[in-house]
């Protein structure tokens, strides 16, 4: 398995392609913004795309979706929650796709010989997911290295802590590809992340 971090569009976000290298065959992790540096990619390397991964549809993690999805065809993968409240700009770029797929919690999509599991990890949104691949987990914007994702702007902190919880109890380390920033490890972040450690009881309140 091969994993290329490209960081897209004003924020930053962490588009990421992943690839069987003896295949070729790879996907595409949250493009965010700047499809031409994702799609150039792509072709200099020679790689056919065959699954588009979503981990929650805010917009810089989506905004280079249709160029992405047109250019390569592959389908599209999405939690339905995503779809739910006032996520209007998840409902335009998604909606009327005809190749949406929604997946959910315990859903495995193989791409070549590389099976992508999906934890459901809500509280930055409602519909965010993790993917589990081997010994890599790529976390959006639910687990980043020292923090985590934002919850006040329609997100759930309640949530937040619960899905914190669950990746914390996953057995073994994994090597931790968040949305934004830079790669962690899971053992790093159940050792020295206040938001991790306090929803397993290992901190005073987070707030009074």
């Amino acid at each position: 398995m091969h994993i290329k971090t490209i960081p897209v569009g004003q924020l930053e976000t962490n588009c990421y392609v992943v690839a069987d290298e003896t295949t070729r065959e790879c996907a595409v992790i949250d493009p965010g913004a700047d499809s031409n540096a994702i799609l150039d990619y792509i072709e200099s390397s020679n790689l056919t795309v065959r699954a588009i991964f979503i981990t929650h549809a805010h917009f810089d993690h989506i905004t280079a979706l249709p160029e992405v999805e047109r250019e390569t065809g592959a389908p599209i993968y999405v939690n339905e929650r995503e779809l739910e409240g006032d996520n209007q700009r998840a409902e335009l770029k998604l909606r009327s796709n005809d190749n949406l797929r929604f997946y959910a919690d315990g859903d495995v999509v193989t791409v070549g010989s590389l099976n992508f599991e999906v934890l459901d990890t809500p509280g930055h949104t409602l519909g965010s997911v993790c993917l589990r691949c081997g010994d890599a987990l790529f976390t959006g914007d639910t687990l980043f290295r020292d923090s985590c994702g934002r919850t006040d702007i329609g997100g759930d902190m309640d949530l937040m802590l619960d899905s914190l919880k669950r990746l914390s109890a996953l057995d073994g380390d994994y090597e931790v590809f968040p949305g934004h920033a830079e790669a962690t490890t899971l053992d790093n972040e159940r050792r020295f992340n206040y938001y991790v450690r306090y929803a397993n009881d290992d901190l005073p309140a987070l707030r009074d």
